[in-house]
């Protein structure tokens, strides 16, 4: 999913309820980036047991082409937590997707299983921010190693909160740029929240907008009339890439020529720049890749 070290593409991350076979199926003509096989929250009790064994059943079944698979366990304080992380230990999922992550013991707790379980060097866990406790302790989850990638639940850290979900976030954004500097500063990705309205495709395209302006790597998504906005709003536009073009060619050529100041478009350009152009790049390419 990467042309270079630290270049992931996670534009559009559905969750799929796995207990739904019908929904399991659909996935697989789906274009979203990754899937994540929901255990926990879109799964009744009586049926948790089958939602793991269709999820397993579908991580192995080698029909979902290039997406990456993941797989959300329900909590270890659930009667069902320990036997999904030990099953997705070895399914051949690139991660255990772990929600209300409490801080680093809890995490500690999720290893244990999984390094029980027989689980390669390379599942790693996708830590969902979802509790002020999180939020608070953000930076030291972020650091622990098995752990690749941050998902906001927003939902669930609303609710916590006290606080609105309105258009804009203005409640939230605080954490979430807390989540977001978190996760920059351990090197690893991080995933914006969910939109509930899955008919509002234009609120929907304004909150993918903002994320991608904040600096997320992605979003996570609850229904699939959702992906192709998301998978849009964080691939570079043609422009971008133009420019990203014209940025190394003009740095690159005063570099040759001894110039100490470079301009495009009528801006200075500086080293930052050409790092922003080069990364721009490299995604449209890993995007392109995907076909």
């Amino acid at each position: 999913m990467s042309t270079e070290p630290g270049i992931q593409v996670l534009r559009s991350v559905l969750y799929m309820p796995s207990s739904n076979a019908r929904a399991l199926e659909k996935a697989k003509t789906i274009p979203a980036d990754a899937i994540i096989f929901d255990l926990e929250d879109a799964v009744a009790p009586d049926a948790k047991q089958t939602a793991r064994e269709q999820a397993v059943a579908a991580v192995r079944s080698g029909e979902y082409g290039r997406r990456v698979l993941t797989i959300r366990c329900n909590g270890l304080d659930t009667p069902w937590g320990e036997d999904d992380l030990l099953e997705a230990a070895t399914s051949g999922a690139t991660a255990v997707v772990v929600p209300k992550v409490s801080g680093v013991e809890h995490l500690a707790q999720v290893v244990a299983v999984l390094d029980k379980a027989g689980a390669p060097a390379d599942l790693t866990v996708w830590a969902m921010v979802e509790t002020p406790t999180a939020v608070l302790d953000v930076r030291a989850i972020a650091a622990v190693d098995r752990v690749s990638v941050l998902v906001l639940g927003t939902n669930d850290l609303a609710k916590e909160l006290r606080a609105a979900l309105v258009p804009g976030r203005a409640p939230l954004l605080a954490h979430l740029a807390t989540t977001l500097l978190a996760a920059r500063e351990a090197g690893i990705a991080v995933l914006d929240g969910v939109y509930n309205d899955v008919k509002d495709l234009e609120g929907f395209e304004a909150e993918c907008v903002q994320g991608a302006e904040m600096g997320f790597d992605g979003k996570t998504l609850v229904h699939p009339t959702q992906v192709e906005v998301a998978n849009r709003v964080w691939a570079p536009s043609e422009d971008e890439v133009a420019h990203a073009h014209r940025v190394i060619g003009a740095f690159d050529e005063a570099t040759a020529a001894g110039k100490g100041v470079v301009t495009v478009d009528g801006r200075m350009i500086e080293n930052l720049h050409v790092d922003n152009a080069r990364r721009t790049l490299a995604v449209a390419e890993a995007v392109a890749a995907l076909g």
